[in-house]
């Protein structure tokens, strides 16, 4: 089975030792992903949806790359900093997949690599079609 790695560039995946996503057979995970944009800028500022949001279209894009799509994502985990607001985060994630419904999970932290993130999301796709 091929194994695919797909990078954003960021300068922690050297440091750290991974990957934006990876691709196995028909098995894509990608990694915790916040609301930074390609220029290292934070999109949301203090906005629990609009990050979300924005995390989701990121994700989608690396997926994208890897040969899938959103309707493939059966697993998400969101990593939040304050659950009490939830509803904004979940709003967001309905969003994208209401129609698909992946099995989810909303786990709040103690905080994320830096305190302006508000929650971080990772995913599972597996691309089931030919």
């Amino acid at each position: 089975m091929n194994r695919t790695n797909y990078s954003s560039g960021a300068k922690w995946e050297d440091i750290v030792g991974y990957s934006r996503a990876v691709r196995v057979g028909n098995t894509i995970e990608v990694t915790g992903t916040v609301a930074v944009d390609e220029n290292n800028e934070l999109v949301g500022a203090g906005d629990a949806y609009e990050q979300a949001r924005f995390i989701i279209q990121k994700i989608e894009k690396v997926l994208q790359q890897a040969g899938g799509k959103l309707s493939d994502v059966v697993r998400t985990r969101m990593f939040v900093t304050d659950i009490s607001r939830w509803e904004e985060y979940g709003r967001a994630h309905g969003e994208f997949f209401a129609a698909t419904k992946p099995c989810t999970s909303m786990i709040e932290v103690k905080g994320l690599i830096a305190p302006e993130y508000l929650v971080e999301i990772e995913a599972t796709a597996i691309i089931c079609e030919p």
